[in-house]
């Protein structure tokens, strides 16, 4: 396991890998869809009527046949009764067409209605279940992996919901079929119906064999869409490195392998088909061979040895068509169980059942002996004692990897503390609701993430409800107004995807605002203006001035000359604070601060002391010169 002590979690391998394979039918996945469906009942109520009036109309079919021909066998021997009885078997067998499309048509329209409000109600569930898991989960699980359970596991079970109804009354249809042929002819049933055990023997094992293959298919896909999301996101890295043609390689590797499984998972499905289609022709055979003799014995009428050829057809198509959706099935039970599993994942980061809502706060923040470990294995803070006065304006500085971003995202409460307490005008972080917490902080990062809306609606993202008037003077106090309204719909200019038709500063500027019109007690800068130009720089700092007024902030810089102005400097070193105080003391000490600042101006660094856990910076082991 990997771990970074500068950032938000740790990487590690995925717990979200793709290899389950389904059964046929997974109970406990089909269950749960049922509850997805309860509040649906009527629309599955109304597909089922369907489905029961479109099989026993398509069962009665070939009856209705049989009465025909024996009508007319019988009308061909000079029986003129025979005729009119098979006019009125036309009649019948019009009405019962007509019929069975009206019921056909309402099972499909109600399993339809009932098919997209499950899914439209999943895909709420699971967008708003992964909106509330903690930073973490998202450290630990490749993007492409979850989006992968969103859009093709919710695929695999809309093609499931869509034929799940209409394979229940496949399977009813056999039954009723069956049924049928041994209450028409007991004998010739059972014949016709002998064949089965071969056909179940012969599933069973294609089972066997076939499962590793769709198990391989899975997996390959995965890796494939991990690969795809990684080098997409990744595009500019791969053209500033020329490396288009290795990861090119790399990709066409993995497409290859679910390539060559997907053919032999279809080689796999095609060997099943002929099976199918070989019992099929010899039921029909000893249909005609028994069927015939009884029909020379004077056992059975010649209209229902023809139904049993019908019935036979019949009873094999749904067969044929549970053969074709038999590896569906296998995917969307096993994409079911992934989807599950992803909900089942509970948020890391809980409110307690008494948390309470914190009120309005002034800003005072205390680390009180706080650690704190992405893995239990190794801890990145120890032992931060640390009090923020509301109002100051606090900068934290070090080396990378010194723990500063640790140190503000376990004051956002993405990840809680292992050791200590961190508490917000006296009141325990994790005695809070984290909305409430959130609500009263904002957030400004080294990466703007914009979002492929109005300026406006960025703006307002974190306050949906902000008046027009807001979001321009908020725009007004970070100097961003004068360039938005250069633009030629204002606000209103929808931006391209992750703001891409701005430029990097102007991007951060609209960041700025976006925290600012949330109106927050704290602020928090993680590295906010190290990425943008020198004169957006001044922009930004001269107009935070009057923003920060009457808040507190924290502010990560490696730029060391834009936090000059903090009231306390915080200096970290490997997960411990070692220096306190105002820029001109900490200068003057000679310390790791005084280090960092000259390499900043090109200057000879000094000697420093290392103090440890010393947050004055006295004493403790010298250490080598920065």
């Amino acid at each position: 396991m990997t771990t970074r002590s500068g950032g938000y979690g740790h990487l590690g391998r995925s717990h979200l890998d793709d290899v389950l394979m389904g059964n046929l039918y997974d109970h406990g996945v089909v269950m749960r869809l049922v509850r997805y469906a309860l509040p649906y009942r009527f629309w599955a109520i109304i597909a089922f009527v369907g489905m029961m009036g479109h099989i026993l109309t398509m069962v009665a079919q070939p009856i209705i046949i049989a009465w025909g021909i024996n009508s007319f066998v019988l009308g061909v021997r000079g029986d003129s009764d025979a005729w009119g009885s098979l006019s009125l078997v036309g009649m019948i067998f019009l009405g019962n067409v007509f019929v069975n499309m009206v019921f056909n048509f309402l099972q499909y329209i109600a399993l339809a209605r009932l098919t997209v409000n499950v899914l439209h109600d999943l895909r709420t569930e699971m967008f708003a279940h992964l909106q509330s898991q903690a930073t973490s989960f998202y450290d630990r699980n490749e993007v492409g992996r979850i989006m992968s359970r969103i859009q093709n596991d919710v695929h695999q079970l809309q093609e499931f919901t869509d034929v799940g109804i209409t394979t229940v009354g496949d399977i009813l249809m056999l039954v009723f079929i069956g049924a049928t042929m041994i209450y028409l002819d007991p004998i010739l049933g059972l014949v016709t119906l002998s064949l089965i055990p071969l056909l179940i023997i012969t599933m069973i094992t294609w089972q066997k064999k076939s499962r590793p293959t769709f198990l391989g298919v899975r997996m390959a896909i995965s890796a494939v869409n991990g690969n795809l999301q990684e080098n997409v996101s990744g595009v500019r890295v791969t053209q500033s490195t020329n490396r288009q043609e290795v990861n090119l390689d790399n990709f066409d590797t993995l497409n290859k392998n679910h390539l060559d499984m997907t053919i032999h998972a279809s080689l796999l499905s095609a060997l099943l088909m002929p099976v199918v289609e070989t019992l099929t022709v010899l039921s029909m055979g000893l249909v005609v061979v028994v069927g015939g003799i009884r029909v020379f014995d004077g056992a059975l009428e010649v209209g229902f040895l023809v139904a049993f050829l019908i019935y036979v057809q019949r009873f094999f198509e749904p067969i044929r068509m549970l053969t074709q959706q038999y590896t569906m099935f296998q995917r969307a039970m096993a994409s079911g169980a992934r989807i599950f599993e992803l909900l089942d994942i509970k948020p890391e980061m809980n409110d307690k059942p008494d948390a309470i809502e914190l009120p309005l706060i002034k800003g005072d923040v205390v680390f009180d002996n706080v650690s704190f470990g992405y893995t239990p294995q190794e801890e990145v803070l120890h032992n931060i004692d640390l009090h923020i006065q509301p109002g100051q304006n606090v900068a934290l500085v070090g080396l990378t990897g010194a723990g500063k971003t640790s140190l503000v995202a376990l004051m956002h409460r993405f990840y809680d503390v292992t050791g200590g307490s961190i508490r917000i005008d006296g009141h325990d972080l994790r005695d809070v609701t984290r909305e409430s917490l959130s609500g009263q902080m904002s957030m400004v990062l080294q990466e703007p993430y914009l979002y492929s809306m109005s300026i406006k609606d960025n703006i307002k993202y974190r306050r949906v409800d902000a008046s027009d008037e807001a979001v321009e003077a908020a725009a007004t106090a970070v100097g961003a107004h004068g360039f938005i309204m250069d633009m030629d719909d204002g606000y209103d200019t929808m931006l391209q995807q992750r703001g891409s038709n701005l430029s990097m500063g102007q991007r951060q500027l609209i960041s700025f605002a976006r925290a600012v019109v949330a109106d927050p007690r704290i602020i928090v800068l993680d590295e906010a203006t190290a990425s943008i130009d020198s004169r957006t720089e001044k922009i930004i700092q001269e107009s935070l001035k009057a923003v920060l007024h009457g808040r507190t902030a924290v502010v990560i810089a490696h730029r060391l000359s834009t936090i000059t102005s903090a009231d306390v400097i915080v200096v970290l070193d490997q997960g411990r604070i070692i220096e306190t105080g105002p820029h001109e003391e900490l200068l003057a000490r000679g310390g790791l601060y005084a280090s960092l600042y000259a390499m900043n101006f090109g200057e000879p660094a000094p000697q420093f002391q290392n103090g440890s856990d010393d947050q004055n910076g006295t004493g403790g082991l010298r250490a080598p010169t920065i």
